[in-house]
């Protein structure tokens, strides 16, 4: 393990997890992967950190027979370039800032800061991802929906790290994502969108539909109980439904004020809706 001072910051640096979680039973080291969000944050000095980026048990892409396991110290770039990880995923990533960034920031990284504007997490959500969230006593597997409390805040407890982001393997073949900023290039999401629709093509019955909405409130927008409205059904039935169906998700959309006005970001949000549904035949 490395103990490194930087300026007026402490930086611990394990490269065994068990090293780490012990580390973080101190609540005031400050864990950190890429250090993008920091970097920007001004507020490098006078803190301690938490360097996980060395721990290799972390920083590895793997399979089973029902996940895709991210490490997650994995790099947005380690996403992209992985044979295991979905288009889905590869597209988001790719649309996330410059290449620097891509090649420090980390897909645990974009979930633990909280943030309605996180790419890679925007997926996961769709997807129904669970969190591998472990401590140097405990060990808990949580469905990302459920860590996101509200206002940058998370159900992260202070001595646990994410470790894993476990993705069902199979169901999302079948998507839809894009994201609406200021500009083609470096655009931090004013509104972005992702929706999966699982069809078998023998019934053409849908197995699963899910949508997520990115950068509208102060967390992702994931409303499965609307998408129950459509499951099970026919791609026929479900177009009968649909106007049903898009009206339940106008009700539940109350995007905040801020940069651009709340008339905006709805009506973006419903316009993506109707796309996604009709380029899939509903």
């Amino acid at each position: 393990m490395v103990n490194t001072t930087t300026s007026n910051a402490n930086v611990f640096a394990p490269t065994t997890l068990k090293d780490a979680l012990e580390l973080r039973k101190n609540a005031d080291l400050i864990p950190y992967c890429g250090g993008t969000d920091i970097m920007v944050s001004g507020k490098c000095e006078q803190s301690e950190y938490l360097y996980i980026n060395n721990i290799q048990e972390i920083c590895q892409i793997t399979t089973d027979s029902d996940f895709i396991r991210f490490g997650a110290a994995c790099a947005f770039s380690d996403a992209i370039a992985n044979q295991h990880s979905p288009a889905i995923l590869k597209e988001a990533c790719q649309q996330i800032a410059a290449p620097a960034i891509r090649n420090a920031g980390t897909l645990g990284g974009n979930i633990a800061n909280g943030s309605a504007k996180a790419d890679s997490a925007l997926v996961f959500m769709v997807t129904d991802s669970k969190l591998r969230l472990v401590s140097a006593d405990n060990e808990r597997i949580l469905p990302i929906q459920n860590f996101y409390l509200g206002g940058g805040k998370t159900a992260l407890a202070s001595d646990e790290l994410i470790v894993e982001i476990l993705m069902p393997k199979h169901g999302h073949k079948n998507y839809y994502y894009t994201k609406v900023g200021a500009r083609n290039a470096l655009a931090i999401a004013r509104t972005s969108f992702a929706g999966i629709l699982d069809v078998d093509t023998e019934s053409k019955t849908i197995r699963n539909i899910a949508v997520t909405f990115g950068a509208v409130k102060d967390t992702i927008i994931r409303h499965p109980e609307i998408d129950e409205m459509l499951n099970g059904k026919t791609v026929s039935e479900a177009k009968g439904l649909k106007e049903a169906y898009i009206s339940a998700y106008n009700e539940a959309i109350k995007p905040r004020p801020g940069r651009v006005s709340v008339e905006y970001r709805k009506s973006i949000c419903m316009n993506l809706l109707n796309d996604f549904l009709s380029m899939n035949g509903i």
